[in-house]
């Protein structure tokens, strides 16, 4: 069933809504951050893990080849877009197990989300990040349900809407990820 551009529009202005919300509650958080960032108890010798580096790259290749499906499903060239969006999951995935390492890294160094042992900025940095794992993790079940309809065939040159809502959300995710990376990295 082909929806009319009045229905289209509304699904595309959902999820910008969802986005402007999800973008404005981390904003609020960072925001927290800078706030607690007087506290006298606040941690400034600490550093990220390397992973952390390296799963920024990853999920930016991600959003590049969640654009060449886009971009190769729009020409026909199917082939081009089952390995692009196949991809695009597969580095999806290494991203969300790249965050656990970093985690682990992070414990192993001494840092603790909760407990006595826990600093106030680390619990930031935690809730942070674990707020974008669980945006990516929304992200990856859109992507199934985008990987699903396009081995079913329901994306076509004139009919893309879910996968442009896809990439759209995927985008911002990785979007977001840049951000929180460079705030954490740079702002202490």
């Amino acid at each position: 069933m082909a929806l009319d551009e009045k229905h289209k529009r509304a699904r595309m202005m959902m999820m910008w809504f969802g986005i402007i919300s999800m973008g404005m509650m981390f904003a609020g958080l960072t925001s927290a951050y800078v706030v607690s960032k007087n506290r006298p108890d606040w941690l400034t010798d600490y550093q990220l893990p390397d992973v952390f580096i390296w799963s920024t790259v990853v999920i930016f290749t991600s959003s590049i080849t969640f654009h060449l499906t886009k971009k190769f499903t729009a020409e026909g060239d199917m082939n081009k877009a089952n390995i692009a969006i196949i991809s695009t999951f597969v580095l999806g995935v290494l991203f969300v197990v790249m965050q656990f390492i970093g985690f682990n890294e992070i414990v192993e160094a001494g840092y603790y989300f909760t407990g006595s042992a826990s600093s106030i900025t680390m619990s930031f940095i935690y809730l942070l990040v674990l707020a974008h794992v669980v945006h990516v993790v929304a992200g990856l079940i859109v992507l199934l349900v985008v990987i699903y309809n396009h081995f079913k065939k329901k994306y076509s040159k004139g009919d893309m809407l879910g996968l442009r809502l896809g990439v759209t959300f995927w985008h911002f995710v990785d979007g977001l990820w840049l951000y929180l990376f460079l705030f954490l990295y740079f702002f202490r």
